[in-house]
């Protein structure tokens, strides 16, 4: 997930999920955007008449009101300059109010303050710049208003085809997220659990009571010797509980001094993965791991990283698992935690789009869909 820097924008608001790249938004912002324009970006938001600063004409009259954003430098403001029979106005003598709707019907008032020759804006006009638009400006005490649209990064997508399209939406919100880096090792058994069985006489093997693979339990009977010099016969338990991983015994057989069986107890595993180079100082022991092969997934935690370097230049980490599910000498990846953080407000990575030269998410109130801006922060996870 990403975490989103900025917060302008309620989390509660749905984030769509897209599969596809919507495609019939309108101002996808083709036009050679000046230091000044009129509201929206894009071939739509360019069919109304411009005036001699790049802003929206708005007519009454002999009085006109030219509308511009400006975002030079600055975050995004409204500027606007009055004009009467093609003269311009002071703009102490004219007053200037602007409700914007946005999507949801968020309703914002900005009022305007004299600077120049012009009158800026009091607030900074955030981003999507995709709203319906309320102007009254006032002069010589005679109101002129003037009501339009103007929409950017925004589509409405019917609910059907939205499920046809399938179309996923998530509630953004607060989040914890896990930074890891991954890496690749096999699964080994625990060297400590591991007994060798063998007989403490010379005698012969008369009875072979168990079979390679098969389970045994603490104390349960694995093979009788017949001693060569008492010739009584012996029967030779299992020191642990585990499996039989290895078996020699045969019946008839002289005992001699070589190993007969080998019993593993394979309830405590571990998995031995390489750490490279630019891993290696965020690898830590004590972190935890999951551990996964063919898609069966073990928890873990890094006991040890070895102090000496491997041929590859990579270093091996001995990862305890909570569980000896694992088949010994199964190739297995992991996923090893080196951060953890929460974030105010985190988005899933496949919601990212681009717009404009913008990152985006999209907003969803009802069947309408319009884009969020994001200024990313850090990136975990998915």
């Amino acid at each position: 997930m990403i975490n989103n820097r900025k917060n302008n924008w309620r989390s509660s608001v749905l984030i769509a999920l897209f599969s596809i790249l919507v495609t019939s938004c309108g101002h996808s912002g083709d036009e050679n955007r000046g230091d000044e324009h009129g509201h929206g970006h894009g071939e739509e938001a360019a069919e109304f008449e411009k005036g001699i600063h790049g802003g929206r004409l708005l007519e009454d009259k002999s009085f006109v009101l030219e509308l511009s954003i400006f975002e030079t430098g600055v975050p995004p403001e409204f500027h606007a300059r009055g004009f009467d029979n093609d003269k311009p106005l002071d703009p102490k003598a004219v007053d200037v109010k602007i409700k914007l709707t946005r999507l949801g019907n968020k309703v914002e008032t900005i009022s305007f303050v004299p600077d120049k020759d012009f009158l800026r804006s009091t607030s900074s006009i955030y981003e999507p710049h995709s709203f319906s638009v309320n102007v009254t400006a006032t002069y010589k005490g005679k109101a002129h208003q003037w009501q339009y649209e103007s929409f950017e990064g925004r589509t409405r997508i019917d609910p059907k085809v939205a499920a046809a399209l399938s179309i996923q939406t998530e509630i953004a919100g607060p989040a914890t997220l896990e930074e890891t880096v991954d890496a690749y090792g096999s699964v080994i058994a625990d060297p400590a659990l591991e007994r060798a069985i063998s007989a403490r006489f010379d005698g012969v093997i008369t009875a072979v009571h168990v079979q390679l693979g098969d389970r045994v339990t603490q104390g349960q009977s694995l093979f009788t010797v017949e001693s060569n010099e008492s010739l009584k016969p012996v029967i030779i338990r299992a020191p642990i509980a585990g499996a039989v991983v290895e078996n020699k015994a045969r019946a008839g057989e002289q005992t001699g001094s070589k190993t007969l069986m080998r019993i593993l107890d394979n309830s405590t595993a571990f998995a031995e993965v390489a750490i490279f180079p630019k891993q290696i100082s965020r690898v830590k022991p004590g972190a935890t791991v999951t551990i996964n092969h063919q898609g069966n997934e073990v928890k873990g935690v890094i006991d040890n990283l070895a102090a000496e370097v491997n041929s590859n230049q990579s270093i091996t980490a001995r990862v305890k698992l909570e569980k000896g599910e694992l088949p010994l000498g199964a190739h297995v990846g992991a996923r090893i935690k080196v951060d953890e953080y929460k974030v105010p407000l985190a988005v899933k990575r496949i919601a990212l789009q681009n717009f404009r030269d913008f990152t985006v998410v999209y907003a969803q109130v009802g069947d309408e869909y319009e884009v969020r801006m994001l200024e990313l922060g850090r990136a975990a996870g998915d």
